[in-house]
């Protein structure tokens, strides 16, 4: 008699790549039924990085070149490094290949209700006097998709209010 297969859930699935083929519609989905991570901690660590899905209504030649971009080995973005500091609160910041590899645009970190859906959520707050005029007006928020994978929205604040721009993704191997 043969073992007993073992059913394989969607979140073993996900990786990198699945989610550069998703659709934002489908991002928001999948972000809006993620738990957050259960503890600051559980991001420390350099994290790829991947830009995922711009907000658009179109999904035309702008739409797929920009998709293509951010996938490509010249997207000068490569991550970012988490650590956190106690239960609560954290830091990171971005790690950039322009020029050289650069580590730019400090964040603080912490657990927050979600622009999006209200429920909690990983926060990464750019507002810091570090941050240029524009850096300090954006907002990203991850939950946990699938195991050591990170995903959701980043947003620009306008008139103090985020409006999320696209979808991105953090993994820790």
């Amino acid at each position: 008699m043969s073992a007993p297969s073992r059913a394989v859930s969607d979140s073993e699935l996900l990786d990198l790549a699945a989610l550069r083929q998703m659709s934002f519609t489908e991002l928001d989905a999948l972000y809006r039924a993620a738990p957050r991570p259960a503890s600051i901690s559980d991001l420390n660590g350099d994290a790829i990085g991947a830009m995922l899905a711009w907000r658009s209504p179109r999904t035309g030649p702008v739409a797929s070149l920009l998709r293509s971009f951010g996938s490509s080995g010249a997207f000068p973005w490569e991550g970012k490094t988490f650590t956190s500091e106690g239960n609560e609160r954290g830091k990171g910041i971005n790690r950039i290949n322009l020029l050289g590899k650069r580590r730019w645009f400090p964040f603080a970190t912490r657990f927050d209700a979600s622009f999006l859906d209200g429920k909690p959520t990983f926060v990464l707050d750019y507002s810091g006097p570090g941050n240029p005029p524009l850096i300090r007006q954006i907002v990203d928020e991850v939950r946990e998709v699938a195991p050591r994978l990170f995903m959701g929205p980043a947003a620009l604040k306008i008139g103090g209010r985020p409006r999320p721009i696209l979808f991105f993704a953090v993994s820790l191997q």
